[in-house]
């Protein structure tokens, strides 16, 4: 038994892939969100890189970007999607379907960025119910599959609150994590506590190369948003 409490139990964390509304609008819940063409080569890409090793167990967001994701890392494995409502988006109310360009002028956009604990979408859920539930699920789902390695396929921000928990970055300070499209990111736990394995891991270093130069007032160089149309 003593062996058995050792055995360490890993959860990759894997944010959907590209689709059409990423960096535009908020998806939030509205369905009928699906990958691009871009999202699905990133799935699939995703899936090869994974490679042989021994995932046990997928679960996923119920909606469709995450579910299509999952899809393209479950099939060549055999393993069966297991939906978890615990895991999606966070609930953004009236911010739901917006566009980014304005959500940046709403008053509520500084607590968004600074205050995130402390700070409610309009008829929405705060960043920090979202934290709770994301690592409530996370706790429940690693104690299921101890000494296991599972997949969890998820949204940009649910995954940035997860980790900022695990790794004891306050959540005002979640927004200076990013998450990419399609990016794994892995947490073990060991008896001594969680360890960051891995970190918006994308294959690529794409993601490393200057950006164009905006206007000074352009939504562009705004603080990054918490809200990736994710």
């Amino acid at each position: 038994m003593p062996n058995e409490e050792r055995r360490v139990t890993t959860v990759l964390l894997i944010r959907h892939g590209m689709n059409d509304w990423v960096h535009g609008r908020l998806a939030g819940w509205l369905p009928g969100v699906h990958l691009s063409e871009e999202g699905r080569r990133q799935a699939a890409a995703l899936s090869e890189r994974l490679g042989d090793l021994p995932i046990t167990a997928l679960y996923t967001s119920p909606l469709d970007r995450c579910i299509e994701t999952a899809r393209a890392i479950a099939e060549p494995r055999g393993l069966p999607l297991r939906i978890v409502e615990q895991i999606g988006e966070v609930r953004y109310g009236d911010w739901e379907g917006a566009e980014l360009k304005e959500l940046y002028k709403h008053e509520l956009w500084p607590g968004v960025q600074h205050y995130p604990s402390g700070t409610r979408f309009p008829r929405g859920e705060t960043l920090g119910e979202a934290q709770m539930r994301m690592v409530s699920a996370i706790d429940q789902l690693r104690a299921r599959h101890h000494g296991e390695l599972i997949a969890v396929v998820s949204h940009a921000d649910l995954i940035r609150l997860a980790l900022a928990y695990y790794i004891g970055v306050h959540i005002d300070l979640f927004q200076r994590l990013v998450i990419n499209p399609c990016s794994l990111s892995a947490i073990a736990f060991e008896p001594m506590g969680p360890r960051l394995l891995a970190y918006n891991e994308t294959g690529s270093l794409d993601h490393l190369r200057p950006k164009p130069s905006s206007p000074p007032d352009s939504p562009a160089t705004a603080s990054p948003s918490s809200t990736e149309a994710t």
